[in-house]
This record gives structure tokens, C-alpha cells and sequence, in this order.
């Protein structure tokens, strides 16, 4: 069973992995004026990383079902490194892209890190270990904003790369020397853990009701933090890039929040969290749709935001490694394919619905996607039977 240090140091893992795929958000226009691209051509810097993370993603998460984890964590982090380190020191736009592409590819550590957890503790504490490793993750994707800003500002764009490589190579010693191995007792071949994963999108209804919630949850995500910083960058608050990132500050009190959500997990609420969490996401952009006179209603509706996402996520995973104990680095890979998605079309449609009507279109999109989820939950609730691993009784919360 893991122990509270151990879980600290994978909630690491997952911070500073997931980081390097959003580093280069807070500082974009810095590196793409250095490496010579055109505005035009900025978007492929973020691109290059999302696209390695969905590579990653199907491919290599399901590794985790046939190969010691603990050894795919050490080597996924100091390859992440190294994807890190060629962005550093990247001459050119082409170079960067690759090392971000290979940045993301690796990434996918977190999957794994997560399926490991739940291989290692009981089936009493899985919702809470799950919570405090995927807990990890927001604190990435929303610290990066502040950290990547100031260091941008103060040390250069291409320094931010160079301090995850340095802190992927360090949590890879660590859990090389602290942690005991994951060894797999049955060896399943590799292309048969692909196919199994992909019988679970065409025929696993549960899986696949627990995908879309993720596709559309992530949706908005993506359309709240990838559009944020066009109404506070312009008239009449014009922030600039650090004042912009300390907004992830109040997203990070949310995600800790909901730090709950795998305790209520583990006493069998999950279904239950994820219902009215989806319902307070949608709710959220009533707040968040304002930025005038004051700024405190949008603070307060990312707040709320990110609390409802964190909670929907943990929810997720403790029911799906719960579902599939033998397989639960394919489920979370794939399951996490659907995040990719939706993260992705959230970023891209969100940018188009303010350039169209602004932030009040980019808020009812977001909003339209959290009425989605909450759509997709209601259903599965009244036709989808809960995975075999989890008392039925204990679900009908």
C-alpha cells in the first residue's frame, strides 16, 4: 500500500508532467517571436504538445497493463525531459514543435501514475489516494499559468523548459529509489490490451456514458481557461501575461476543494457527486460571464468551475479503475482520450465564439457544454448499470 509521502511524490510527478504540455500558454507570444513564427503559426506550438499527448495516450497508457509501471514512470519522466530540453535550447519553430510533440508523448505519465495508485491501495482508500495524485494535475495545468509567467517575465521563455526537464529527471530518481516495483503476474500481449481497449468505446455502454461526461467536462474547462485571457487582456482591464496567469490561483482553490471528492468516492456517493457537480459547472458560468464593473463574480465562477471539475474527474476514475481492476491503465487511457478531445475543442471553439460575439458566447458555449455532461449523466444513470466492481447498492445514491 502506498503511504502519504509516496502519494505526495506521484501528485509531483503528475504537476510537474502535465506541465510541460501547458508551459508554453503564459508565455506563447514571448517564444513564437524568438523562434521567428507568425502569429498565424503560434497555434501549432500548442498544438504539437496536445497531439503527442493524444498519441500517448493510445498508445502508450495501455503499457501499463503488461509492463512494471514503476519502471514506465521512471522512463516516461526522463524522456518527458528530454522533450523538455530539446524545447529549451530549440533554434527554430520546427525543433520546438518536435520537442513539445515529444514533451507530450511522454506526458502520459500521469496515467500511469494514476493506474498504479489505484493497483496499489485498498479498495477503502482508492477514491482518496486517486484524489490526492489526480489533484496533481490541476495544480499543473493552473500553476504553470502563474510560475511559467513569472518566469517567462523575469528569465526567459525557453527557462521554463529548462526547470521541468531538470524537475522531471529529479522525480525520476525519486521514484526509482522510493518505490517498490508493479510487476504484472499475468502478461497480456500488447496488442490485445490495444484491442481490448478499443472493444471498451464500441461496446461497453458504461465506459463509454463515463467518456462523454469527460469529453464534454473538459470542454468546458478548456473554454474557460484557453479563452480567459482575451477579455482580461483587452479594454478595460488590459492584463498582462503574470497578472493573467495568478487568475489559475483561484482556479487551484477550487481543484483543492474538491480535494473531498475521492472520500465521497470511497462511501459510494459517486454517482451522486457527479450529478450535482455537473449541474454546479453549468451553474458557474452565470458568475463567470461577468467581468465588469468588478472582477470578483468570475474569480468566484472559476472558482466553482474548477471545484466541480475536479470533483466530476475523481469521481470518474474511482469508478472506472473500480469497474476494471485487471485493464485500469487502458480504461484511464482511454478514458482520458475523451479529456484530450475535449479540452482540445473547447480551446479552438472558444477562441472562435469571441472573436464572433465575445465573452458571453464563449460563456453560453461553455455552459451549453456543462448542460452536455449533465445530459449525458442523466441518461447513463437511468439505462447504464454500475461496473461490476462497485455494490450496486452503495451506487444508487
Amino acid at each position: 500500500m502506498i503511504r502519504r509521502g509516496g502519494l505526495v511524490v506521484l501528485a509531483s510527478v503528475c504537476a510537474v508532467a502535465v506541465s510541460t504540455i501547458y508551459a508554453i500558454q503564459p508565455v506563447l507570444k514571448t517564444a513564437g517571436s524568438d523562434l521567428g513564427l507568425t502569429e498565424g503559426a503560434l497555434g501549432w506550438l500548442v498544438a504539437a504538445g496536445q497531439f503527442g499527448y493524444l498519441a500517448g495516450l493510445v498508445l502508450l497508457v495501455p503499457l501499463g497493463d503488461v509492463f512494471n509501471r514503476r519502471t514506465l514512470i521512471v522512463g516516461h519522466l526522463m524522456l518527458t525531459a528530454a522533450g523538455a530540453a530539446i524545447t529549451a535550447v530549440a533554434p527554430d519553430g520546427v525543433i520546438a514543435a518536435a520537442g513539445m510533440a515529444i514533451t507530450g508523448l511522454f506526458a502520459v505519465v500521469v496515467q500511469i501514475a494514476v493506474a498504479y495508485v489505484a493497483a496499489n491501495s485498498s479498495p477503502g482508500e482508492r477514491g482518496r489516494n486517486i484524489g490526492m495524485v489526480t489533484a496533481g494535475v490541476v495544480a499543473g495545468i493552473l500553476g504553470i499559468r502563474v510560475v511559467g509567467g513569472a518566469l517567462g517575465d523575469t528569465l526567459g521563455w525557453r527557462a521554463v523548459y529548462a526547470v521541468l526537464a531538470v524537475l522531471c529527471v529529479g522525480l525520476a530518481l525519486t521514484v526509482r529509489i522510493t518505490f517498490p516495483p508493479d510487476v504484472r503476474l499475468a502478461k497480456t500481449p500488447y496488442p490485445s490490451v490495444l484491442a481490448a481497449a478499443g472493444r471498451l468505446v464500441v461496446t461497453d455502454r458504461f465506459f463509454l456514458s463515463r467518456g462523454l461526461i469527460a469529453f464534454f467536462l473538459f470542454a468546458s474547462f478548456g473554454t474557460l481557461w484557453s479563452g480567459l485571457a482575451l477579455p482580461l487582456g483587452a479594454a478595460p482591464w488590459q492584463f498582462g501575461t503574470t497578472t493573467i496567469g495568478l487568475f489559475g490561483l483561484a482556479g487551484l482553490v477550487g481543484a483543492a476543494g474538491a480535494s473531498r471528492a475521492g472520500l465521497w468516492a470511497d462511501a459510494g456517493r459517486a454517482q451522486a457527486v457527479t450529478g450535482w457537480s455537473l449541474a454546479l459547472l453549468a451553474a458557474s458560468w452565470i458568475l463567470t460571464v461577468h467581468t465588469t464593473p468588478t472582477l470578483w463574480m468570475l474569480i468566484a465562477g472559476v472558482v466553482l468551475l474548477d471545484f466541480a471539475v475536479q470533483a466530476v474527474h475523481v469521481s470518474n476514475q474511482h469508478l472506472l479503475t473500480a469497474a476494471y481492476p485487471e485493464r485500469s491503465s487502458s480504461a484511464i487511457g482511454t478514458y482520458m482520450a475523451f479529456y484530450s478531445l475535449g479540452s482540445a475543442l473547447g480551446a479552438v471553439t472558444t477562441t472562435w465564439a469571441y472573436t464572433a460575439a465575445g465573452w458571453r458566447a464563449s460563456c453560453l458555449l461553455g455552459a451549453a457544454y456543462a448542460v452536455a455532461a449533465l445530459i449525458v449523466w442523466t441518461l447513463a444513470r437511468n439505462t447504464t448499470a454500475s461496473p461490476r466492481a462497485v455494490p450496486a447498492a452503495t451506487e444508487a445514491a
